[in-house]
């Protein structure tokens, strides 16, 4: 008796929760908290995923038998001039929108940040484009290259200069898509240079002023490669976005085609065409595949390029 006199009422406490059925019960309420993420993310994210690699494999009007058609999908895609030019389309207004937007935010953040007044005025005047719809922001662009009554054209022959076919010229349509992102998205890619250099110690720009820097020489020896991570960031979010542009050709031209000659057609587009427009949601998912992975190896591009120069 004196032995079990002496045993911690503690220690049997734990010992009783230490078996599994008190351990579930213990923490059955805290997993149910997190439960609505996970069903969420089950039913909206990865169960589409999985039908959608089991889909790409079958050929599916949406309505009728589905019929399995092995890899002819994806063989079809890869064959398929049309979407070759898509691919082609999809870099080349990628490459006019996003290098001359990283670059102009990079720089619009610097000055930014050299002012000590309105600078809160002039973040909450290049964020704006960012929170406005993208379709409302479109159709303002397509009312500006109008080619016969746009206000760019006008004032380019007041100007006596010659008018360009911007939606219906093959560079023109590749530019006017280029233009309505690079107005988009340079705010937004300038706030985010502009929190990565507010976080680079004040300490080094007084240092390099005393020793007689410029601002040239302050921003390409100090900010530039402080600022690796940040710009990594941008690279990354920017190509991802570019490489998936969807809604401003689809609104620009009012087609799936991309405007004449299909110049204006993108990746995203043409798989939305064959998806919903010509109802062929096997090859659509096929597609879908075929861009992750294009997406996937420009990140690593990208991610190659950037950690070789932090070297």
């Amino acid at each position: 008796m004196s032995t079990l006199s002496q045993v911690s009422p503690i220690a049997v406490q734990k010992r009783v929760s230490s078996t599994p059925k008190n351990r579930r019960a213990t923490f059955l309420p805290l997993y149910l908290s997190i439960a609505p993420y996970y069903v969420l993310f089950l039913v909206f994210g990865l169960v589409p995923v999985l039908f959608s690699l089991y889909l790409a494999f079958q050929r599916w009007d949406g309505i009728g038998k589905m019929t399995f058609v092995g890899w002819d999908n994806f063989y079809y895609a890869l064959t398929e001039p049309e979407f070759g030019k898509a691919i082609i389309n999809t870099f080349v207004i990628w490459v006019m929108s996003t290098i001359p937007m990283l670059f102009l935010a990079l720089v619009i953040a610097f000055l930014i940040n050299q002012r000590t007044r309105s600078r809160l005025a002039y973040q909450l005047l290049f964020y704006l484009p960012n929170i406005t719809s993208v379709v409302a922001i479109t159709l303002i662009f397509k009312a500006l290259f109008g080619e016969q009554y746009g206000l760019i054209n006008y004032a380019l022959t007041s100007l006596h200069l010659p008018a360009i076919q911007w939606l219906t010229d093959p560079w023109g349509i590749k530019w006017s898509i280029s233009l309505l992102s690079i107005w988009m998205w340079t705010g937004f890619n300038s706030l985010i240079y502009m929190a990565g250099i507010q976080s680079i110690p004040g300490e080094l720009y007084e240092a390099a002023r005393t020793d007689g820097a410029n601002i040239w020489h302050v921003f390409w020896h100090i900010t530039l490669p402080l600022l690796r991570p940040v710009i990594l960031y941008t690279v990354i979010t920017s190509t991802l976005g570019g490489l998936t542009l969807f809604t401003e050709p689809r609104v620009l031209f009012d087609e799936n085609g991309g405007g004449p000659g299909h110049e204006g057609l993108t990746m995203t587009l043409y798989q939305y065409g064959q998806g919903f427009g010509s109802h062929l949601f096997g090859y659509g998912a096929a597609i879908g595949w075929i861009i992750s992975l294009i997406l996937l190896v420009a990140t690593m591009i990208n991610w190659r390029i950037i950690q070789r120069g932090d070297r």
